[in-house]
């Protein structure tokens, strides 16, 4: 493995760690230090706007590297990540404002998005667990 190999690996261990802390760690944080949840719901909201955008760039550095097949698991969290993002979001935006999306609720939204989030750190960890650093 090369230089720019070496570093796209770090790249990806890097975008792996920083969805899981925020899932595991940042999210709950301020929720718990945060006494109006709206605003702390505004926060995480955010935060994960920018996990996704910040997964849209290393989905797209994995498109001009060499072995860019072997991406597949990112592409697919960078995916589940993007429909999260502009799908999910709005219908729990609806939802919050409206009662019911679809006959869901806000909180059944939530938990859509949360799953949908979770197989895209899955798949993350997946991709950097299989990766042959050799």
């Amino acid at each position: 493995m090369g230089a720019v190999g070496k570093a796209f690996h770090v790249l990806k261990t890097l975008w792996a760690g920083s969805l899981w802390s925020l899932a595991i760690w940042v999210a709950p944080t301020l929720f718990f230090a945060q006494s109006d949840r709206r605003l702390a719901g505004v926060l995480a909201g955010r935060l994960f706007s920018i996990e996704t955008y910040l997964s849209l760039a290393v989905g797209a550095i994995a498109l001009v590297l060499p072995g860019r097949t072997r991406f597949l698991k990112g592409y697919l969290a960078v995916g589940l990540l993007a429909a999260n993002e502009w799908v999910i979001k709005r219908f729990m935006t609806d939802a919050h404002a409206r009662g019911a999306v679809y006959g869901l609720t806000f909180g059944a939204w939530h938990g859509v998005s949360q799953v949908i989030y979770i197989l895209a750190c899955l798949l993350v960890l997946l991709l950097v667990w299989n990766e042959d650093s050799r």
